[in-house]
């Protein structure tokens, strides 16, 4: 039997997991056991990394990086046909996947909960959409799959605007914390709400002008964002959470109520839940990006459908 597979993403974490590595494994080995390791060098290397081992007979492949790296191995098991189980170590920078699953941080820690825990299938959300290429393709998500304000959000913080407000801190978590806080703030007044088209299951399709439209497998997107509060990874549904086009100032003074889940009650929310839902621009001219798990991965038009029981999860 071909021991568990590490899919380590060294640039995690603004590249602080490089530096971390030797003592995490240090810490796996200690806590959890032998294992094989493989570094990513790109982008979608860890979805491609993660097919191949499970197509060879990897029974667990585990995850070493950020929410983004979950979502490639996560991909690339899902992608596989096969019952590879997906575990986590965590080593990134929001770690929003993990805090519904209620994984630790620390690497000691994650490595005896990857030890000691048990496997449970998850529910997964899958995409058909355009990616950049203007091609369609299919993904995965696992965690929460979005577009509005947080795709332009991230859109922002790549370019490297917000980090031009943000001073060294001494930390690298530290300063892309706050990065994304800044490039939320600044999108925040500089963004239109956007204009769209969407059916949930077989309900009419609805115009709808808005600032934000989640849909969530699990709780929390952002860096601990709590948007789906009462998202559940087995349900078979997936939940729907759209925000109206508020001001700049309502959303702001209202931001805590996000991280606290208390913005379900709110006049400009709403909260429903569905198998499928299928969304388009009003406007064809004017693309609408789309956000899986963290990652920029295309635009408008896209069907989001749930996947009941579809990835064995160590937790």
């Amino acid at each position: 039997m071909s021991l568990p597979l590490v899919i380590v993403n060294p640039a995690s974490a603004d590249g602080a997991t490089r530096t971390a590595w030797p003592k995490i494994a240090s810490d796996l080995r200690r806590h959890f056991g032998p294992f094989s390791v493989a570094m990513t060098e790109a982008p979608g290397q860890g979805r491609r990394l993660a097919a191949e081992a499970a197509k060879q007979g990897t029974k667990l492949i585990i995850a070493c990086g950020g929410d983004g790296t979950i979502s490639e191995v996560a991909n690339g098991i899902l992608e596989s046909n096969k019952e590879a189980e997906l575990g986590i170590l965590p080593s990134g920078t929001g770690g929003d996947f993990r805090r519904t699953l209620r994984l630790p941080a620390k690497a000691a820690a994650a490595a005896r909960a990857l030890r000691d825990g048990r496997t449970r299938l998850i529910d997964a959300g899958r995409v058909i959409l355009f990616n950049d290429e203007g091609e369609r393709e299919t993904r995965f998500f696992v965690n929460v799959a979005s577009f509005g304000m947080s795709t332009a959000v991230l859109e922002r913080q790549r370019s490297g605007d917000a980090k031009n407000w943000v001073p060294w801190f001494g930390s690298r978590k530290i300063g892309s914390k706050l990065a994304y806080v800044a490039a939320t703030v600044q999108t925040t007044f500089a963004s239109a709400p956007i204009e769209v088209y969407v059916q949930l299951d077989d309900q009419a399709e609805r115009r709808l002008r808005l600032a934000e439209l989640a849909i969530a497998n699990a709780r929390y997107y952002g860096g601990a964002m709590k948007i789906a509060p009462d998202a559940k990874l087995d349900d078979g549904f997936l939940d729907v959470v759209t925000i109206g086009a508020a001001g700049a100032f309502r959303i702001l003074a209202n931001s805590p109520r996000l991280y606290f889940g208390a913005h379900l009650g709110m006049d400009d929310v709403n909260h429903a839940l569905a198998k499928q839902i299928v969304a388009r621009a009003v406007k064809k001219d004017e693309p609408v990006a789309v956000e899986l798990d963290g990652e920029l991965v295309g635009r408008l038009p896209a069907t989001f459908q749930v996947v009941p029981g579809a990835l064995r999860v160590r937790s």
